[in-house]
């Protein structure tokens, strides 16, 4: 991720996180809007850099400043103030260019703190602390120095923008009638709203026996619970799982089935926002046996029907 400051100034921010594999840790990059701190995972961060000048888009979205076009690639730039109802950002400030869900956004911000490294574990659900636009469009406090760092839900709020940069349900509409399933699965996906996505999408496909949890860590449960009771293969068969959940993500949920001679045979699936071309090596030296980004939704039952050999 390069990070540039000034026009003249450009300096590389330390990431080594992104190359290990299954700490249950993340790096949160904080920025600064309107004098509070908020949040988010540098494993969607680009590129840092100045504002830019840019032009307007007739008839968008409220939210969506223009576009502009930095090494001659056009992106849409986001007035983070304007979706956390906090009025509108006047010219100034840095751009944080993303990439997620196979699309290049840059969110405008006021300033950069700094990068801070957490668990997972210590990761709270918004509530009370958070105003009602920010609760709605965040996923995790981080409490650091004696201040709060809110977690924005980037994912969402591109999504409430533009709903067509989310999950393609159309894409199962498509295949038609399918036969039933039996096969159990496992699901962890913090979101409430893409948690029930997945699960309708799947039983819509024929996948019935489907348990869905919030986090790593509850799978994870579910999973030591089935092995004392000698009912794995009864109870799991596949596991689909995002990557950024409070409590554990879905890295540490893979390596810890992929580590574990009773449970290295069940597929895991990352099923995230996050996969681009270094999350998928850090997916694959944990053993995932498929990688998927969020909006191929079709794309998941194929893979699904594959490994647990569906035959319709």
């Amino acid at each position: 991720m390069r990070v540039s400051y000034e026009e003249n100034e450009v300096k590389e921010m330390d990431t080594k996180i992104l190359l290990e594999n299954g700490t249950n840790e993340l790096e949160v990059l904080e920025f600064v809007l309107d004098g509070n701190a908020y949040g988010i995972n540098v494993a969607k961060i680009k590129e840092i850099i100045p504002y830019q000048q840019i032009t307007p888009v007739p008839n968008s979205h409220p939210s969506i400043e223009g576009i502009f076009m930095p090494r001659d690639t056009m992106i849409t730039a986001i007035d983070l103030k304007n979706c956390l109802q906090r009025g509108v950002s006047s010219e100034g400030g840095l751009f944080i260019i993303t990439n997620f869900n196979k699309l290049d956004i840059a969110f405008h911000v006021d300033a950069v703190r700094g990068i801070h490294r957490v668990s997972w574990e210590n990761i709270i659900k918004p509530g009370a602390t958070v105003s009602s636009a920010e609760e709605s469009i965040s996923t995790g406090i981080v409490k650091l120095d004696n201040r709060l760092i809110i977690i924005l839900d980037f994912e969402k709020i591109v999504t409430d923008i533009n709903p067509e940069t989310g999950l393609k349900t159309s894409e199962i509409d498509e295949m038609g009638a399918r036969g039933r399933s039996n096969v159990p699965i496992l699901i962890a996906e913090d979101s409430v709203l893409l948690n029930r996505l997945i699960v309708d999408s799947l039983r819509q496909a024929g996948y019935e026996n489907l348990t869905h949890t919030g986090n790593g860590q509850e799978a994870y449960d579910i999973i030591t619970e089935c092995k004392t009771k000698g009912t794995l293969r009864e109870n799991i068969q596949c596991i689909i799982t995002d990557i950024e959940m409070p409590l554990m993500d879905g890295h540490r949920l893979t390596k810890l089935v992929k580590d574990d001679e009773e449970t290295r045979d069940i597929p895991v699936i990352i099923f995230s926002s996050l996969v681009n071309d270094e999350m998928r090596k850090k997916g694959e030296s944990l053993g995932a046996d498929a990688q998927l980004s969020k909006p191929e939704i079709g794309n998941l039952v194929r893979v699904i029907d594959g490994l647990v050999g569906y035959k319709g």
